[in-house]
């Protein structure tokens, strides 16, 4: 049975011509989708916040905040894409004279472009929300740190501080070096004592004989100890000192793996929880697509009690 031509090639115009992507029904819907990303980020970030505590073993620990990090951000992910891809689907128009799968097709499109853009809006609105909260933070944070800091350079006093101001006073120390146990202040001799440490463990770590020598010769100078017992002194506390070092260089080594692998996760659940919002974006715009597509037909009153009663679709 042939088609109508009055009506087969209205219909192919429309098809051809007509847009298949409402971008009112996506900026609406990505509209949404950011606005509530943002509340929930917000919400998500103070009960963080309110779980921790700057004290030891109180509070929530950091794999809990870790866990429940990648919990919130999946379930911001599912509600936000969710709301916004079924407002894109059900505001969109409605596709006349097309078949069932590329209507799915086109709200499957309408949800992923939804939610593409509004990841995109929400990643600016969120940085900069969220950074703030999370810069006051440090701040607080730096500000407690600072004083443990300054309580720290204190009791180093100021022979660090001329270390790290002459990086050739150990050289200058060598070549004014006297054999015999000249008597110095306390400070010159704490000064010396820092330098040699400084240079030896920033190289190989082991003490000359020379160096040895003359640091058993301050200690013997104010220790009464003999020679014999100020070398074994010296190299007990040399000792300590290069393993505190060792110690501090393994903490920072874990630290920076802990730091890295922290890193790695973050970046994979998130790209998980981002994967989800997409998936559920479109099979939101399937469903509001689905109930916008429910026509419902209502009696035209100008047809009521006629022989021929007509529909009116609304639209």
């Amino acid at each position: 049975m042939n088609s109508s031509p009055d009506t087969y090639p209205a219909a192919v115009e429309h098809a051809t011509n007509a847009s298949g992507v409402s971008w009112g029904a996506i900026f609406a819907g990505a509209a949404g989708a950011a606005a509530l990303s943002l509340i929930l980020i917000l919400l998500g970030s103070g009960l963080g916040f309110s779980a921790m505590s700057p004290w030891a073993n109180e509070g929530a620990s950091a794999k809990g905040l870790g866990i429940s990090t990648v919990v919130w951000l999946a379930v911001t992910q599912i509600l936000a894409s969710g709301m916004g891809g079924y407002l894109a689907g059900r505001l969109r128009v409605k596709w006349a004279n097309l078949h069932g799968d590329e209507v799915y097709f086109r709200d499957t499109a309408h949800g992923f472009l939804s939610w593409a853009v509004a990841t995109l809006v929400a990643a600016v609105l969120v940085v900069g929300s969220v950074g703030s909260l999370v810069g006051g933070g440090v701040k607080a944070g730096a500000s407690v740190v600072s004083g443990a800091a300054s309580a720290a350079t204190q009791v180093a006093g100021t022979a660090a501080t001329n270390t790290s101001s002459d990086q050739y006073g150990y050289f200058v120390d060598s070549l004014l070096r006297d054999n015999r146990p000249v008597a110095v202040s306390d400070d010159a001799a704490r000064g010396v004592v820092v330098r040699i440490f400084t240079k030896t463990l920033a190289n190989d770590g082991q003490l000359t004989a020379e160096d040895r020598t003359y640091l058993a010769q301050l200690v013997a100078q104010r220790t009464n100890l003999s020679q014999a017992d100020a070398q074994a002194r010296v190299d007990q506390v040399y000792g300590q000192t290069r393993q505190a070092v060792e110690d501090v260089k393994l903490k920072a080594k874990q630290a920076a793996d802990t730091a890295a692998k922290v890193a790695a996760m973050a970046a994979l659940w998130t790209f998980v929880a981002l994967l989800c919002g997409a998936f559920i974006a479109s099979l939101a715009a399937i469903w509001g697509g689905r109930r916008r597509d429910a026509v419902t037909y209502l009696e035209d009153p100008r047809y009521t009690g006629t022989a021929s009663t007509s529909a009116a679709p609304i639209r």
